[in-house]
């Protein structure tokens, strides 16, 4: 980064010290991934210099005609990618693509909305009062049983028999089950609602075939690009044609204006490197990484919520060792592994503080390793968490797993 180090070194200076940080530690926030140098490439092309607003064909600029091209191919290989009849690959993010569904159904400050509650593993934007979402819609909540801490799909359904929703949001950001998209829709059905999945956490597994797809099953799809998709950060909504026009509309000029070009260049990197064989094993593998780290934190005496994991993410339950999710998260930190607090079911802390410990494996899938080294991290997670106050082990962890870092670099040659 030669031309900003020489323009302006103090942001330059920035950015070396993040690098740092990546390059030396160990990143295990589950909403996060590793991006390859194709999509960093195109993230920093020329593509960023033009105004596109509208779609292929029908731009309100000119100069449009590559840009054409470029969503075009994204938009192709997400359909490919998933089995879907139409794609929208312009949403800046999963809460704007979340926002673009609401829009083309719902009517604000009349319609209501059903979703999972955001301390049971919800997200913001699927209805939190602090959210648009929350604001705008008449928001009904349904959660995990408290004591399977899985979602029960009968009583989903006798709420969405008493509240006739609109719409019906499936999906979660600290869910470590799988989800049955069907029994969703089957709900959604019944009750004359609409369903949406909002599958921005495992859109790479459901890719994959390792978690079920919904594309095709519910009424709409929404997603991220950068968690296990492992692409740029960004949105996209997958629908059935019969839905294409009024979700186009919703996005631009409803939600949205010019799209982010050189973003949109890159999802179709990723979504390009998403469809080759080599890909499943990679997200077969974030799953096996996460069952080896939840077996050895489970034997260590750590409460794991629902008792495991089906998918790339593992949620602890700190409330039997007296400490909160955000102590565990700045003595890890100082270990040079990066976790995030959470909410748990039956939480009773602040969002800021927690009960619970969020625990993802893309990232470190995607440097490359596998089973051996999430026992490992695993075992050094449990050793601090026992006692977070020791920091004469947490600094002889860190050094350790700085070492383990440098055995496998963000890009492998």
């Amino acid at each position: 980064m030669s031309y900003l180090a020489d323009r302006d070194p103090e942001l330059a200076q920035i950015i070396d010290c993040e690098r740092d940080r990546q390059v030396n530690g160990l990143e295990l926030i589950a909403s996060e991934n590793l991006v390859s140098r194709a999509v960093l490439e195109a993230m920093g092309s020329i593509m960023t210099n033009k105004y596109a607003e509208g779609y292929p064909g029908k731009r309100y600029y000119g100069g449009c005609e590559f840009h054409d091209q470029a969503e075009d191919l994204a938009r192709t290989r997400a359909r490919e990618l998933f089995g879907a009849e139409h794609v929208n690959v312009q949403p800046h993010s999963g809460t704007q693509a979340n926002m673009a569904v609401y829009f083309s159904v719902m009517e604000c400050g009349k319609d209501s909305l059903m979703s999972m509650s955001l301390t049971q593993g919800g997200h913001l934007s699927h209805g939190s009062p602090v959210s648009f979402s929350g604001k705008m819609y008449d928001v009904h909540q349904y959660g995990v049983d408290l004591e399977s801490e899985t979602l029960d799909y009968g009583a989903v359904a006798e709420q969405a028999r008493k509240v006739k929703p609109k719409v019906i949001v499936c999906g979660a950001s600290a869910y470590p089950r799988e989800i049955d998209f069907a029994a969703f829709q089957e709900i959604a059905d019944e009750v004359g609602a609409y369903c949406m999945a909002d599958i921005a956490h495992i859109a790479g597994l459901c890719a994959a075939g390792i978690h079920p797809n919904p594309t095709g099953v519910v009424d709409f799809v929404t997603s991220t690009t950068h968690k296990t998709l492992r692409g740029p950060r960004g949105g996209f909504i997958l629908s059935g044609a019969d839905h294409a026009q009024q979700v186009d509309k919703a996005v631009f000029p409803g939600i949205q204006g010019g799209p982010l070009m050189h973003v949109i260049a890159a999802k179709a990197v990723c979504f390009h490197e998403a469809l080759k064989p080599e890909y499943t094993d990679y997200a077969r593998q974030i799953v096996k990484n996460a069952q080896a780290m939840a077996a050895v934190l489970d034997d260590a005496g750590l409460r794991l919520v629902s008792g495991g994991t089906d998918n790339h993410l593992i949620l602890i339950d700190l409330s039997n060792r007296g400490i909160t999710g955000l102590e565990a998260e700045v003595a890890l930190g100082k270990a040079r592994i990066t976790a995030n607090k959470n909410t748990i079911p039956n939480e009773n802390r602040s969002p800021f503080v927690t009960s619970g410990l969020r625990i993802g494996t893309p990232a470190v899938t995607s440097r490359g390793m596998k089973e051996a080294e999430m026992r490992q991290v695993g075992t050094w997670i449990a050793r601090v968490l026992a006692d977070i106050n020791d920091e004469a082990t947490i600094r002889a962890i860190g050094t350790e797993v700085e070492a383990m870092a440098s055995r496998y670099p963000l890009y492998p040659a």
